[in-house]
This record gives C-alpha cells, structure tokens and sequence, in this order.
C-alpha cells in the first residue's frame, strides 16, 4: 500500500486531470523520439510518445506476426508499421524513418481479443459467486445462487458511482489481459444517472466497447429502459468515429420485450439477449423463429437448449452467436452448444460473462472451448456413447480458438471493418505478448503458444487505436493504488447496503 500513490504523487501516478483518479500526471513526458532517424522504443522504461495520434508512427520490430488475415499471413519474423491509428503496413523489413520503434524480438504479435459478453458493473464484487448457479431451485445443495444474490441482492442498491468504478476497474482489468474490445452488457439503469456513469467508466477506460443498454437488475424505481435509449444514442453515440459503439438489450423472457426489439430497430443498433434453455425461453425463442424475426443485426449470447428449427433460423438470419463457455459448464445454463454451431457452420465468437463466478481472461476462454469440443470428439471416436453426435464433426485446432477470439468477435460486434485482424487500413488493437517468459520458452509454435501455454502474465503491451495502453507489463496512464481503494469502498457499500456480511472464506 503506497500512500503517494493514493495521492498521485509519483511521476507515473498523478491524478488532477478530466479523469480524477484515472490519468495521470506524467502520461506525455518528452522521449525525443520525433527526430529524423528512428529511435528505439523498446530500450526505454517509457512508452512511445504521442502514439495514436494524427501523424505518429510506431514501427514494431522483429516479432513473430500472427495476423488472422489470410491474405497478409503470419511471419516468424515482421515488422508491424502504425500511423496514427491504423495498420499501415505488416512486412518484414520495414522501414520508417520518424518513427519510434518497439522492440518485439522473442515477442509474439497479434490482435487484441474482442470479449463479446461481459458484465463489468459487477467487478466489485468477483469471486463472491464461486459456486453459484443461475437461480435458486436447480439444486438442493446450493443455495446461493446468480439471480437471487447477484441480480436481486447486490444490483438494485448500485449508486452511479459504484457503476463508474466497477464498470473502469472490470475494463481496465480485461486490457491488462489482452482484451482490447468488449461488449459490455450493462444490466444497471436504474436511472439516467446511471446509464451515463456506465457509459463515461468506458470511454474513461480509454479501449474499444460496446455499450449494451440492458434492463436494470432488480424492482428500482426510476428505470427508464427502453425509452432512454433514445437519449443515450444521441447524447453519448452521434458520432461513428469513436472506440464506443451502442447495442439494444432485448431479453426475451421480460414482459414487452418487443418494444425494445422495435427501438433497437428504428435507432439502428444491433439486438442483443440471453438465450438460455434453464430459463424456459425456448417457446418463445422457437415462436420468433417462425415468424421470421431474426436477422443480421441480432446478437444471442449462449444458445442453450434450443430446438434445431430454432438454431436454422439464426443461421439462415445471419444472427450472431456468443458462447461464454466456462460460465455455461458451471453455472447450468446447458451444455455449451459448440458442436450444434460447428454442424450448422455458425461461426461463433467467445465471451466472459460474470467475474462474480470466473475469470474474465481469454487464455481460459480459449483453452475450455477447445478443450470441451476435442472431449466430445474424442470421446465419441472411443466408443463413448452417452455423449452428443459427433459425426462429420473434426477436432478444433489451436487456429480455431484464436479466431473465435479475435476476427469472429470483432464481426460479431459489426467491428470486423476496424478491428480483429492485423490488417493494413484497420486500426491497430494489437497486443505484444512475451514468448521468452518461463511458461513458454521456448517457442516453437505460435499459435500453439498463445492458446495453450499463455496467461495474463504474457501479456506485455497492449495498444487500442494505435495508443500504448500497456507497456512492459503495466497498464498506462492509470492510477491503480487509487482506482484499488475506490472499489474497495463500493464493495463495502455493496455489502453493507444489501445486508449481505462479508466474509473471506464462506460465500454469502
């Protein structure tokens, strides 16, 4: 515990900017890397000066390239050129006069991962819900369950500023893993005040999201969903040139779940919801089915439990599909849908969901899917026959797991234009992960490494819209000692204010 830099004193830690405890200080300080001969970032403690700005150029050095575009292709050894914020150029020995120059020897560089499901009002109180399930009755013996602890206990007594601080501490912990683009599934609206304290904790954050304005959790007073999403798109999403895009939240098992289709529609955003079998949907699910209500700009997030007819329909649709496998293995939503999506050729992406429960990293996200997919197959090809049809269906590779996390996500999120590839003309939401470390060295296969060796820890430089978030390991430009107390203190209003005690080893 540092009490300078609660104060934001230190020079990388100082406070007294438009984002309080957020920026700091000494974010910009000169490092003469605008001379005419390329300077070497990478020998400096700093980050390079000024990256994403107009103009600027940041040359990365000397890494293995994995692009997830076919048509660049992967390098054992490139060159990564950035103007600004966009990919200019993925080669091998570029040149760039100007340009500071980031070191990736012994470094792999590839897209940022894009998180198409995840609740981050809800940081403040992870790992409070290890055991839990959806809601209370699926087992006799648990008793302490998602629904009645989280959504009815803790969410109706959230001020705005325990929305700001869990919603900018959940984010800033997802771009210290590698996960430069997310959709954030806000359930919080108990107000306006609310809404934009969700929205303001995002942009703050200073990576890519999208805002899904959802119902508000709990009976409170003073929500406004749907209506407000009029306000919200004008006031915070006029502009297409921003990290921020808006999505519609429709969840198809609340009463009047049709206007917020319909607003979602006429303001043209994409249409989000939970389709989850445990939750009784699939009547309903099944009845917009055949009325042909689905379509491109629909995303589903868990797909269990749905009925084959229903499962064509999205394909048909072009609806995209997100599948939070961990969560839904833990928390019996249903079996992860993963072989029905691989039959039907539904590319689908991969999401978090709630820290309440688990982590929120990619590495975990990656390793499960693929390992729950090659268990069916394998399974099934040792005369094992209590498990799903496995047919026609091949292994899942370590490539499939990266484009789960990266390109189908960014598509997923109507972002594949900008983002999800190391492309020339899209902006660069990269990340620079150390292959030298002791967990992985030494490398022999890339995407081999990244998938099933790699953790946070690897993760070394971070940069969204060509701006260094994180550098050598440590976030940029944010006064984490600070942040740190402050959702501290919204926990213990979380807990004090909805009669839960806290207690370090039993769940409440």
């Amino acid at each position: 515990m540092c009490h300078l830099c609660d104060q934001g004193l230190p020079q990388r830690h100082g406070g007294g900017s438009r984002r309080g405890f957020l920026r700091t200080a000494g974010a910009t300080a000169g490092l003469g890397l605008l001379g005419s001969s390329e300077a070497r970032a990478g020998d400096s403690d700093r980050e390079p000066e000024h990256s994403g700005r107009p103009g600027r150029r940041v040359l990365i050095r000397g890494g293995a390239v994995m692009s997830m575009d076919p048509k660049v292709g992967d390098f054992a050894e490139a060159d990564v050129l950035i103007e600004g914020r966009k990919i200019v150029a993925v080669s091998p020995n570029l040149r760039a006069g100007g340009a500071a120059v980031i070191d990736a020897r012994g470094r792999i560089v590839m897209p940022g991962f894009v998180d198409t499901h995840h609740h981050l009002f809800e940081t403040a109180v992870r790992s409070t819900l290890p055991d839990a399930l959806l809601f209370d009755g699926l087992d006799p013996g648990t008793s302490y369950n998602y629904f009645q602890k989280m959504l009815l206990g803790f969410a109706p007594v959230y001020r705005p500023q325990d929305v700001y601080v869990s919603t900018l501490f959940g984010s800033l912990s997802a771009l210290d893993a590698g996960v430069t683009t997310v959709f954030d599934i806000s359930q919080i609206h108990h107000s306006p005040a609310h809404s934009d304290a969700s929205i303001q904790a995002l942009r703050d954050s200073e990576r890519r999201a999208v805002f899904g304005y959802f119902e508000s959790a709990g009976p409170v007073a003073g929500n406004q969903y749907p209506a407000d999403a009029r306000r919200i798109k004008q006031r915070h999403f006029s502009s297409s040139d921003q990290l921020l895009t808006m999505a519609m939240g429709g969840e198809i098992y609340l009463p009047g779940y049709e206007a917020a289709w319909t607003l979602g529609r006429e303001l043209g955003i994409p249409v989000a919801a939970h389709i989850v079998g445990t939750f009784g949907m699939r009547d309903t699910f099944d009845a917009l089915a055949a009325a042909g209500a689905f379509g491109p700009d629909n995303l589903f997030v868990h797909m269990t439990g749905m009925s084959d007819m229903a499962w064509q329909k999205v394909r048909d649709a072009g609806a995209a599909v997100s599948l939070a496998v961990p969560i839904e293995m833990n928390m019996r939503h249903g079996t992860p849908p993963i072989l029905k999506a691989m039959r039907l050729g539904i590319e689908f992406s991969l999401s978090t969901d709630v820290e309440c429960t688990l982590t929120a990293d990619f590495f975990t996200q990656m390793r499960t899917a693929m390992a729950l997919q090659r268990m069916f197959v394998n399974g099934r090809a040792l005369g094992e026959t209590d498990l799903p049809d496995t047919k026609d269906l091949g292994l899942a590779k370590v490539r499939d797991a990266l484009r789960w996390a990266t390109v189908n996500g960014a598509r997923d999120l109507k972002l594949d234009g900008k983002v999800g590839s190391l492309t020339p003309g899209k902006e660069a939401d990269l990340i620079i992960l150390d292959a030298e470390a002791i967990n992985v060295a030494p490398l022999n296969h890339v995407p081999g490494a990244v998938v099933t060796l790699m953790e946070r820890s690897n993760v070394e430089t971070v940069m969204v819209a060509g701006r260094v978030r994180k550098w050598k390991g440590r976030l940029v430009d944010v006064n984490l000692g600070r942040l740190r107390r402050e959702i501290e203190a919204t926990r213990d209003h979380l807990f004090a204010a909805s009669g839960v005690a806290k207690d370090l080893f039993r769940a409440p």
